[in-house]
Order: C-alpha cells, then sequence, then structure tokens
C-alpha cells in the first residue's frame, strides 16, 4: 500500500560533462541509455520509484531547458510534476524549491531526495532501505542519508563516518562528512569500517528540511519563504524567477547535512553506482570474454581487450589492437582515450570550449 504523506524529487538537472561527447548541455546524460538498457537513466529511475510512491507524488526538478525531453520520455508524468529552475545553482537551491513548494501541498509530507542518474541494481533492497528512512523520518526530526558500503578505496566518492551504536534498527548517527579522499585516505577510510559512500540520497520530512534552512542557510529560506505564496499558483515561474538569482551556488551536503546535529545514515547495499564516469558505465555493462564493454550493434572486436565502446547501432566500427581505452563515437564527435585518463574528460571538454566554442559541447 503506497503512501500518500510520501513524496519523491528526482533530481535531473545536471549536464555529466564526464560522459561527454554522449552526454552534452542540450542533453545531458540523464536523459540517455548510457548502459544500452533500453531505458534512459531518468526513466529507471521514475520506473524504480513508482513501485513504492503515488505516480502523482512524484516530482522532477530539472533546467528549464530540459522541461520538453522530460515530458517527451516520462509522458505518464502530469506536467505540474515537473519543477523546472530558471539556471543551475547545485543542490540546495533545488532542494530548498521543492521543499517549500511541497510544504504548500502536504506540510506533513515526507521528502526522498534523489538524483535521476545513478544505477540501482538490486531494486527490492533498496524500496526496504527507502521504507526504513521513511518510517524513521516519520517519527523522528531527522535528516537521513544512504550511505552505501564501500568494496573498494574509490577516490571518486565522498564518504561519511558514523557512530557504530545504532540509534535504532539500522540507523546511525553521522559523524563527519569528508569529500573525495586521496587514495591513500580512501584505504584508510576502508579498512576503519566505519566509512560509508555518500550516495546522496536524503530522506525527511519536508518540515524538517524547512528547519534546517532557516538554521543554516536563512539567506535562502527567507527568499523561498518570501515567494512561497506564489508556489502552485500561475505566479510560480514568475516567483522563482526572482528567487534563483539570489540563491548561493551550493550542494546540499556542504550548506545542511555537514552542519546539522540530526544527521543519520542507514548502511545500504543495493548494487549501487552514481555513473559519474565511462568507467563507472563500463563496471556495469556486460562485457565479451576478452573484457570489452560495447554498446552498438554493428562493432568488431580483433585482438582489443577491456574497451569501453560506445557508438551508433547503425556505424560499423572495427575495433583491432587497442586494450583499456573509452570509444565514444556520435554524430560529430569521437572520442578514444586511456580509460585511466578518464577523470581529466573535464579538462577535455573546457579545452575544447576555449578552442571551439560551444559547438561540441
Amino acid at each position: 500500500m503506497k503512501n500518500n504523506n510520501h513524496y519523491v524529487a528526482i533530481m535531473a538537472g545536471g549536464i555529466g560533462s564526464r560522459f561527454w561527447p554522449m552526454s552534452r548541455t542540450s542533453y545531458p546524460k540523464q536523459f540517455l541509455d548510457i548502459l544500452n538498457s533500453g531505458r534512459t537513466l531518468i526513466q529507471a529511475t521514475y520506473d524504480r520509484f513508482k513501485k513504492f510512491i503515488p505516480e502523482e507524488n512524484i516530482f522532477i526538478v530539472t533546467s528549464e531547458d530540459y522541461v520538453e525531453i522530460v515530458r517527451d520520455q516520462l509522458p505518464e508524468l502530469s506536467v505540474e510534476n515537473i519543477v523546472a529552475e530558471p539556471s543551475r545553482k547545485n543542490t540546495a537551491p533545488c532542494v530548498a524549491y521543492i521543499s517549500y513548494k511541497l510544504r504548500n501541498i502536504n506540510p506533513k509530507g515526507t521528502l526522498i531526495c534523489a538524483p535521476a542518474d545513478h544505477l540501482i541494481l538490486d531494486e527490492t533492497a533498496f524500496i526496504k532501505v527507502c521504507l526504513e528512512s521513511l518510517s524513521f523520518t516519520n517519527h523522528h526530526k531527522a535528516l537521513i542519508t544512504l550511505g552505501m558500503q564501500p568494496t573498494h578505496p574509490n577516490t571518486g566518492y565522498g564518504y561519511i563516518q558514523y557512530e557504530q551504536q545504532p540509534v535504532s534498527d539500522n540507523v546511525y548517527k553521522v559523524k563527519t562528512f569528508t569529500e573525495k579522499p586521496t587514495l591513500e585516505i580512501a584505504k584508510t577510510f576502508l579498512a576503519s569500517g566505519d566509512f560509508l559512500w555518500n550516495a546522496g540520497i536524503f530522506v525527511w520530512q519536508v518540515e524538517n528540511i524547512v528547519h534546517a534552512f532557516e538554521k543554516h542557510l536563512p539567506e535562502i529560506a527567507e527568499v523561498f519563504e518570501a515567494a512561497s505564496s506564489s508556489f502552485n499558483t500561475k505566479k510560480e515561474k514568475e516567483a522563482i524567477a526572482k528567487v534563483y538569482p539570489q540563491c548561493t551556488n551550493i550542494s546540499i551536503d556542504y550548506a545542511i547535512m555537514e552542519k546539522a546535529d540530526n544527521v543519520y545514515i542507514i548502511p545500504s547495499s543495493f548494487g549501487w553506482s552514481d555513473l559519474g564516469t565511462w568507467n563507472s558505465a563500463y563496471e556495469n555493462m556486460e562485457k565479451d570474454y576478452l573484457g570489452n564493454a560495447v554498446a552498438g550493434s554493428e562493432v568488431i572486436v580483433i585482438d582489443a581487450k577491456d574497451n569501453m565502446v560506445h557508438v551508433p547501432n547503425n556505424k560499423l566500427v572495427l575495433l583491432q589492437g587497442m586494450n583499456d581505452y573509452i570509444v565514444v563515437d556520435t554524430e560529430d564527435v569521437l572520442l578514444i582515450c586511456k580509460k585511466e585518463k578518464e577523470q581529466e574528460i573535464k579538462q577535455y571538454v573546457a579545452e575544447i570550449k576555449r578552442n571551439k566554442g560551444e559547438k561540441y559541447l
């Protein structure tokens, strides 16, 4: 039985520059079938949440530029449930917007905020953890974040340290947040046993996150409070256009989670990846006997291994003698890059912008 007080905000405003050249500013990765599964990332995320959240309570928070893409990919979603941000200001203003908007709809609502572009393999385990989180936040003035049991010393994720004594079944008090560490520090975190990966999935009562904004980010709380009477009316778009230029560009982690004293975590294992890079896509795709992950119907691989290949289905690609490469072909861009250099793709995109302008971004 779905609970009408449960809501989800799927955050879908990013540009996914590390998945260039497939992910473009005009059509970023959350709207792509990165894993060659038959569903785009945002469609898979929506499918996952509608299994336990009423569909009328699922909201997509995205850029004004992507509203039509969302409508095209999720035609079953009411247009009122697509929340358009006039500019990109990171996740804190995004969370504030949907929270103040929902407070007007249902002040007793409990909200999950989750990215649109994550991979979750064990949906049964994911739903169980979400329901545990919703239950806990329904009875406590708590801000919950989901933490993933680390499997290796990953330097691309944030880490959360937590108290070892649970406050409730599988719910623990958070001690510290650490942004992407060095390899040596990541190894130390893994060995200690009291650190989890920060999944960027949050659960809280609407009134409690609003209170957290009032306490820890009052300048944002004030502008949203002043505009909130216009939310869910014909005046909303005009009101939010005035609000966003006044908002600090800051993440919800920095703005609230690292400052609040009522932050809790549920250690989880449900086959999670934030799909932040081509290597993370490679790790989660089917591979041939030589370790090549291939998306593209006409690819021939000869004497090549451990490559990530993503090309159009109608293009014949023959790959010979290459090991550990990312090969991505689009209509106007071909990327050939060593897998070990994938963290530098953002720098390559910046170089292209300097030399070629916005055309290929």
